[in-house]
């Protein structure tokens, strides 16, 4: 079996093993993932929950909160109310000591008594120490004038107010309120699920706070009402009642769970980043191997053929002394030539090769002038140049010609009887083109990309270097391309030549 043939096996089994490595591995992480995933979405359930509850807790209390405000308020209002009457109650004692009563029953309503310049006069239920104080003015003022205060009719036009505030356990339980709302929120806010989470009011277009949102988007409205929509999409919103209005409470799945969810994807990209790495790393260290091997075993070919080289010109010249046929010697002398040549072209394997301005129409008839004389008469050669006969490419002559022979050869081996080549030659402007076509019996598509390869053939008795040369000297020497234009079994096959101008 041809080395590439099992090579290619080795590759699929290789490739399917490596598969089934791959599949079992994802399959697995995607296990882990999705239960990691089932954790997190439980938590996140847990959570949202808990928040549902907290936010009917505090609407609760704010409900229990509002009847207790109301009473207060009332009471403050009767208060006020009182010291109102007492100015308008003239003689009727019951009314006054009434309403003496409801003034007098105020344990915990701050009250503050001033004439009508502003000067205290008397207080109650107030913490502070007002004997220093003669006026309401400054932070006390601004504390007391929360309410209106109510004026109160003593004698004639002679007038006193009443100033008053919320009471200090109205005033605590608010402040209690409060605190539990900001403490919602900040739970909400920083929750330990790592929730993105956005607060808005009722009618979604005021984001009120967020936490655990990408630092690209915080702070960018726009953006933050975009998730907002997201977000209600992916998740029923919590409503909840702060002191400031009805607020909505918009979350979607943590990052680490939006991560999850492509983690299978990332560990198969990097697998195969990885792979393909590897791959490259080991093609290239076996190419640069495969080089130095071929250059060595061309360099100490052309050693080796030296010696009897030069051996066989001395006999030339001794048969010449003898008067052996002038014909002879005039054509042992060709062969001799054309070894002196291969021997030139194997040195040159693996060294810098010197491109000289060569007219490259004039390389091909040389070539296939040679050729054709040692070739088979069955094989007809066919040329098509352009009209203009001088086309100059920088070339190596001798590694070119070496092109040539070896295409020459494979075509004559896949003709193996009658038949044409043909050698077109075609102009561009940046580049020649030369199609080498043959009549032979063509090569099958699934061998068609391995026929480069060093050790390929399908010959018995091949090395299979010819073609693996011919691409050497052209892609890496010549800086061009060669490959198979075209090929149909029993037709021919046509390989191509791109050169620079």
């Amino acid at each position: 079996m041809n080395i590439y043939h099992k090579k290619k096996r080795w590759k699929i089994l290789l490739g399917l093993l490596a598969i089934l490595i791959v599949s079992i591995s994802l399959w697995y992480s995607n296990i882990l993932a999705r239960q990691i995933a089932q954790d997190e979405i439980r938590n996140i359930t847990i959570w949202a929950d808990a928040m549902q509850n907290r936010a009917q807790l505090i609407l609760h209390t704010q409900n229990f909160f509002e009847p207790i405000q109301e009473e207060e308020r009332k009471r403050v209002e009767l208060l006020a109310e009182a010291f109102k009457r007492i100015g308008e109650t003239d003689e009727d004692t019951d009314a006054l000591d009434f309403y003496m009563k409801i003034i007098q029953s105020n344990t915990t309503i701050p009250v503050i008594i001033t004439d009508s310049d502003g000067r205290i006069s008397g207080s109650a239920n107030v913490d502070y120490d007002l004997s220093q104080t003669e006026f309401i003015e400054g932070w006390l003022k601004e504390e007391f004038t929360k309410y209106r205060p109510v004026s109160v009719r003593l004698y004639g036009t002679e007038f006193i107010y009443v100033y008053y505030k919320d009471s200090k356990t109205f005033i605590q339980l608010r402040e209690y309120l409060e605190t539990l709302e900001r403490e919602f929120l900040t739970e909400v806010l920083a929750n330990s699920a790592s929730v993105p989470v956005i607060v808005t009011d009722t009618s979604k277009r005021h984001v009120v706070a967020y936490g655990n949102i990408d630092p690209g988007i915080a702070g960018d409205n726009k953006a933050l009402l975009k998730l907002v929509q997201a977000m209600a999409s992916e998740n029923k919103p919590i409503e909840t009642q702060f002191l400031t209005g009805p607020r909505l409470i918009f979350y979607k799945s943590s990052y680490i769970l939006t991560q999850l969810k492509y983690y299978p994807y990332f560990q198969f990209g990097v697998i195969a980043v990885f792979i393909g790495i590897a791959y490259l790393l080991f093609s290239t260290a076996r190419r640069s191997e495969q080089n130095q091997v071929w250059a060595g075993l061309a360099k100490e070919t052309a050693h080796q053929l030296g010696t009897p080289l030069s051996a066989i010109m001395a006999w030339i010249e001794i048969l010449k002394l003898k008067g052996v046929d002038r014909e002879i010697t005039c054509e042992m002398e060709k062969d001799v030539e054309r070894l002196q040549i291969i021997t030139d072209r194997f040195s040159k394997i693996g060294s810098e090769a010197m491109l000289l301005p060569v007219n490259i129409i004039s390389e091909i008839k040389k070539a296939a002038g040679y050729l054709q004389s040692r070739t088979s008469k069955k094989i007809k050669l066919k040329t098509r140049f352009p009209e203009n006969t001088r086309l100059i490419v920088p070339l190596n002559p001798q590694l070119f010609g070496w092109v040539i022979e070896n295409l020459w050869k494979n075509a004559t081996d896949a003709i193996s009887g009658t038949g044409t080549i043909e050698i077109v030659v075609s102009e561009e402007p940046r580049q020649v083109v030369v199609d080498f076509c043959d009549s032979g019996k063509g090569i099958a598509k699934s061998s068609q990309g391995s026929v480069f390869n060093p050790g390929f053939t399908s010959k018995q008795r091949g090395w299979g270097l010819g073609l693996s040369l011919a691409r050497r000297i052209i892609e890496d020497y010549h800086r061009g391309k060669i490959f198979i234009k075209s090929s149909e079994l029993g037709k021919g096959t046509v390989f191509r030549i791109v050169l620079r101008k």
